[in-house]
């Protein structure tokens, strides 16, 4: 795919990963440091405490500039959560999505997992749709006053 390449994700990445999610969202979002501080707080806990096994993260990146993101880590015995999905805005439109969609599912089916769980917000209208292609369904749905601004939560689930 256009010389794009997956690798896992490491302690080098965690700062970038933070930053990515901090300026993308407060930019296109309107998100405060808030939010930052939240993906801040899921990678150092990643780091510290993932199980290899079970769990993983992955960096998409062309010529060794990062584009993207995604991990896949145990919510329970039974049921993997995706986490911290993002395409910087060059990215898109290139099937990425799609990519690391598939590697994150497939890597959650090899490990045994029967389903799938996600966070998101309805105004992530790409990501939405993109899940929903895949066989995702949107289970809940509420407004909510998050990150400094009203937005409309919703949680995704899939069976294996």
């Amino acid at each position: 795919m256009n010389g794009i390449s997956l690798r896992d994700f490491g302690a080098k990445d965690a700062r970038w990963l933070a930053e990515q999610h901090g300026l993308l969202y407060a930019r296109d979002e309107g998100f405060d440091a808030s939010f930052q501080v939240l993906v801040s707080e899921i990678i150092a806990d990643f780091l510290t405490s993932h199980d290899a096994g079970s769990e993983r993260g992955w960096i998409a990146e062309r010529a060794g500039k990062r584009l993207g993101s995604i991990f896949c880590v145990r919510l329970d015995e039974n049921t993997a959560k995706l986490r911290l999905f993002l395409l910087l805005p060059e990215a898109r439109g290139l099937g990425l999505g799609r990519l690391l969609l598939g590697t994150c599912m497939e890597f959650a089916r090899a490990r045994g997992y029967r389903a799938m769980k996600l966070w998101t917000h309805e105004s992530h209208k790409a990501a939405c749709a993109l899940y929903a292609r895949a066989g995702w369904r949107c289970v809940s749905s509420k407004p909510v006053r998050s990150f400094g601004v009203d937005l409309v939560e919703q949680s995704w689930e899939i069976a294996l």
